[in-house]
């Protein structure tokens, strides 16, 4: 049995599914893989809660917001950074909310773990978006595994398919509807309602953010796409450098004239070429589908990705739980993946 140290930045909804993953499937971890995963450390942005042995899980196990204060752990201003060297290294996983104008505070947390010897396994994107070159290559060098499958479409497994199943084959190039909230947007636009109306059902549900710009305006598919792209094809893209279109401006009346036509207009995130030689460009916009493409029928929140090959032809993975629950066993399934690897 491999004692494995857990650490977690940021308690929002992310943070709080996958501890409930870790505890459901603790006895899984136990008896399939021979890891029992110790809680250690919590943090947020105004400090953290430290265990000299392991904490207990049970205020990590609810829907109600952490209240720092009434736990006698509780110690406000504590930084990941105060406390990484001084615990045998294990896992830090990274759920702050993603900023991509700074990568903060996700790149100090991440850049502090694998400096100290910590692998990481992170469902934030800013920081890998911003710093992914420099990231990886300190991971390299540190002789750690830094993840990433829950910033890359959480479920669906876009990264293990591109990595791993695809190995020895050539990616000529990848189409992907990446993001939940917009398909499912877009789904109830082809089934009559206007933009708006579907933007505030998405919200009812829970499947759109109090805010979301980054889903609707076409940035949380273009993170995506470039991460997927610099892990699989190991391409060397910033933000700046995809062209990204959002589903803000689409007319109702195109939509529901597509869906009479049998066709469906999806928001959908490319990698491709022009010509064999040429440069790749990455493409986050509003494409037009027929039945004939592998991703027509991706509806809902579901994502849904396609990979075009020199030697195994088109693959194509769809599904996935679009969800913190779905992110938060993505997160699971990596620290799985980083002690089978090794």
């Amino acid at each position: 049995m491999k004692s494995v140290n857990i650490i977690v930045t940021g308690f929002g909804r992310v943070g709080r599914a996958f501890w409930k993953v870790v505890e459901d499937k603790r006895e899984v971890c136990r008896e399939r893989y021979g890891l029992d995963l110790v809680p250690r450390a919590v943090f947020k942005s105004d400090g953290g809660i430290f265990g000299e042995t392991a904490l207990s899980m049970e205020p990590f196990l609810t829907d109600a917001p952490l209240k720092p204060l009434e736990s006698p752990d509780w110690k406000p201003g504590l930084r990941v950074q105060d406390i990484i060297g001084d615990i045998e290294p294990g896992v830090l996983v990274e759920c702050t909310p993603s900023d991509l104008r700074t990568g903060e505070p996700g790149l100090s947390h991440l850049t502090a773990a694998l400096e100290k010897g910590w692998h990481a396994a992170a469902a934030s994107k800013g920081a890998l978006v911003l710093r992914f070159k420099e990231l990886t290559g300190l991971a390299r060098k540190s002789g750690v595994h830094l993840k990433f499958s829950a910033a890359a479409a959480a479920a669906l497994p876009t990264l293990d398919v591109g990595i791993r199943s695809l190995a020895g084959a050539d990616v000529l190039g990848i189409e992907g509807i990446l993001n939940g909230t917009t398909n499912f947007i877009l789904t109830r636009m082809g089934e009559g309602l206007d933009y708006g109306q579907a933007l505030r059902e998405a919200r009812d549900k829970g499947i759109a953010e109090p805010d979301p710009t980054l889903d609707v305006d076409g940035w949380d598919t273009a993170c995506k796409l470039l991460l997927i792209s610099n892990a699989v094809m190991r391409t060397d893209f910033s933000l700046g450098e995809v062209q990204v279109e959002g589903i803000r401006d689409l007319s109702h009346e195109l939509v529901v004239k597509a869906s009479r036509l049998g066709k469906t207009i999806k928001l959908m995130g490319k990698c491709s070429k022009d010509e064999r030689g040429h440069p790749w460009k990455l493409e986050v916009g509003l494409t037009l589908l027929d039945g004939s493409h592998p991703l027509y029928g991706v509806n809902g929140t579901t994502k849904g990705i396609t990979f075009y090959t020199d030697t195994m032809g088109s693959v194509t993975v769809t599904g996935g739980k679009s969800d913190p629950l779905g992110a938060g066993a993505a997160l699971l399934k990596d620290i799985i993946g980083i002690y089978h690897d090794r």
